[in-house]
C-alpha cells in the first residue's frame, strides 16, 4: 500500500477475531463503526455507522444478521429495524439511514476507509 491509501484506511482488527454473521464496534478516526462478518458461499465483510438513530443508542454491531429477499441486514437489538449493510439504507425508515463504508480485508486483517 502506498502513503496515501494507508491513511484513508484503518485495521480494526483480525477476520478471525469476528464470529461469523455477528458484528464488532471498532473507533475508526472518532467514529464508532459497526463491522460484519458474513458467512455464506463467500465471506464478506460490511461496514456501517454503530448508532441506530431510532433509538439513539451506539448497538447497530450487536444487531441480528440476516437476509431479507437479496438484501443483507442486520436487526437493530433494540426496536428491530432493519439495516442494508451494504448501503446503511434503513428498509422500515429509509430517512433514517445510517453510513455505510468501505471495508477490505488484507493481510487476514480488516481494513475500514473512513
Amino acid at each position: 500500500m502506498n502513503d496515501r491509501i494507508e491513511q484513508d484506511w484503518t485495521a480494526v482488527c483480525e477476520l478471525d477475531d469476528i464470529v461469523p454473521d455477528t458484528g464488532v464496534c471498532a473507533l475508526v478516526k472518532g467514529t464508532q463503526v459497526a463491522v460484519f462478518h458474513v458467512a455464506g458461499e463467500e465471506a464478506a465483510v460490511y461496514a456501517i455507522d454503530n448508532y441506530d438513530p431510532h433509538s439513539q443508542a451506539a448497538v447497530l454491531s450487536r444487531g441480528i444478521v440476516g437476509s431479507l429477499g437479496e438484501r443483507i441486514v442486520v436487526a437493530s437489538p433494540i426496536y428491530k429495524q432493519h439495516f442494508d449493510l451494504r448501503t446503511g439504507e434503513c428498509l422500515e425508515a429509509p430517512e433514517l439511514s445510517v453510513s455505510a463504508y468501505r471495508v477490505k480485508v488484507a493481510g487476514g486483517k480488516v481494513w475500514v476507509a473512513a
